[in-house]
């Protein structure tokens, strides 16, 4: 029987015991199947936008009759685990989509077809023994080689345990050779403790143990590679390689795309795209930075050299609320990803200066002999005014299904989230991503995709929206609330009860604190 016959084919394996869940057994559907997704335990709320995103790159949705912006996985815990695990069950049309997702992505540490699981190792061997052998035997042969090795969550393991577990799976009949360093097939053996809520993790209750074969996982070698520390031109708000690398896979960045970055600063952002292969294109308002940097071998275009990218098609000077495209010009960017400025690290900036935009003086030209080297004036530009007009910007710019990707701060009150952020009749938001900051500051990842045309009725109606927008929803940035938030923060008395118990809730689970 051949790949083909397989996936064709439904197999449905009920657990032997009631006590083993509903995801003791694979469904192989029409082409569809269950794989165990392990995520890193950092950036919870990016875990599962960027997979979904990747996802839809790679073709999961082709068949799906919904509407752009509407997919979303089938995604499944295991028992008893808390909703923050990074261990989860997701289902995919495909292996080789399962293996591109895989190892595209950041935040998956494993994606794994699962032979077996359960509460014992007695449970696994019957679950192994019981997995369809013509499942398991293409990947046993005597021309093979294999390596098995041991994970946990939430507990160590000492090198002695793990030869002794490796050795108790005596029982698959694995034919191949050994082959530590570059084995064709990798077999993860992993558990889960049953440690409660008592370490700081997501707690689990019960202990858990599965057992498969690894489809792909995430190339984290990329972060020390594009580390911020080793880039040869680096600015005060130079986006983390990480989260770039998170930001480039929710905007879909791969080859044949054109990516623009509005504040591109000195690159951080498009460096990611392009190591997709998107080409790319940046504006800043400062010309400094996109024309001089420090120096002809230490600015924006040599941090792509470093890495040995494409350059950007082309950076210009331009201001965000003047754009600087030529009329009936639209839909020519595939993605717009920026990080706005909010007036943290810098404060946002617009062309004019006080007395022009006081009208004190009128415009004015510069004179041919003062134009080198002349910095043209600028005046302060809120938030609220340059998300509307990065809106404005998409709407008319980004193709049709293109994406908008961007960072929003917020205020924290407390535990939970509730922020109504921007909206445009030509987009949906399709994943808002948190990334908290501090006890009352975070900021949140929008991505939006474009589903509607642009038209002068709908630039109206996104004028109006901005307006109650504003009024009623950012006063406290048109305050300058958020920098208080981040730079005078209202910590608790320290004294020694209160440190006490600040000391006593340090092992508790802190959610999304990672």
């Amino acid at each position: 029987m051949n790949r083909t016959d397989i996936v064709t084919t439904v197999f449905v394996l009920l657990p032997p015991p009631p006590a083993l869940p509903f995801l003791g057994f694979l469904l192989v559907h029409l082409q569809i199947m269950w794989y165990l997704c392990v995520f890193y335990h950092r950036l919870l709320d990016y875990r599962k936008p960027e997979f979904e995103s990747l996802a839809d790159l790679f073709g999961a949705f082709d068949d799906n009759n919904q509407p752009t912006g509407s997919h979303s996985l089938e995604w499944k815990l295991p028992l008893h685990h808390h909703p923050d695990s990074p261990f989860h069950f997701v289902n995919l049309p495909s292996e080789d989509i399962a293996r591109n997702i895989a190892n595209r992505s950041i935040l998956v540490k494993g994606l794994y077809e699962i032979w077996g699981e359960g509460s014992s190792y007695e449970e696994l061997k019957e679950a192994i023994n019981s997995y369809p052998d013509d499942r398991k035997l293409p990947y046993l042969t005597p021309d093979s080689t294999f390596r098995i090795i041991i994970d946990s969550f939430g507990k160590a393991m000492n090198f002695k345990d793990q030869t002794a577990r490796i050795q108790a799976m005596d029982y698959i009949p694995f034919q191949g050779r050994v082959d530590l360093r570059h084995p064709e097939h990798k077999f993860w053996l992993i558990e889960t403790d049953d440690y409660g809520s008592t370490n700081g993790l997501p707690p689990v209750v019960d202990k858990r143990i599965f057992f498969g074969r690894e489809i792909g996982g995430a190339d984290r070698k990329l972060l020390p590679t594009y580390q911020l520390k080793s880039r040869n031109y680096l600015g005060p708000t130079a986006m983390d390689a990480e989260v770039a690398f998170l930001m480039a896979n929710q905007a879909q960045a791969m080859p044949g795309k054109l990516v623009y970055d509005p504040f591109v600063g000195t690159g951080s952002i498009l460096v990611a795209a392009a190591h997709f292969g998107a080409m790319t294109m940046g504006a800043d308002i400062d010309i400094r930075v996109v024309r001089d940097g420090r120096g002809p071998d230490c600015n924006v275009w040599s941090n792509f050299k470093q890495y040995g990218l494409p350059m950007p098609v082309s950076l210009l000077r331009a201001d965000n609320n003047l754009p600087p495209w030529r009329p009936g010009l639209k839909e020519f960017f595939d993605a717009i990803i920026c990080d706005p400025p909010y007036g943290v690290r810098a404060g946002g900036r617009k062309s004019g200066g006080r007395k022009l935009l006081k009208g004190v003086v009128g415009p004015y030209t510069v004179p041919d002999d003062k134009r080198t080297g002349h910095i043209p004036s600028t005046a302060a530009y809120s938030l609220a005014e340059c998300v509307h007009d990065l809106l404005d910007l998409a709407a008319n710019m980004l193709v049709m299904g293109g994406r908008l990707v961007y960072f929003y701060p917020v205020i924290r009150d407390g535990d939970t989230l509730d922020v109504d952020f921007p909206k445009h009749p030509c987009f949906k938001l399709i994943a808002s991503c948190e990334q908290i900051l501090s006890h009352r500051y975070s900021r949140v990842l929008l991505t939006m995709v474009k589903i509607a045309p642009y038209t002068e009725e709908i630039k109206e109606a996104a004028r109006l929206q901005h307006l109650d927008f504003k009024e009623n929803h950012v006063k406290w940035l048109e305050e300058g609330n958020l920098h208080a938030a981040v730079f005078s923060p209202d910590f608790p008395s320290s004294d020694d009860q209160d440190t006490k118990g600040l000391k006593e809730s340090k092992k508790k689970y802190r959610g999304k604190y990672v």
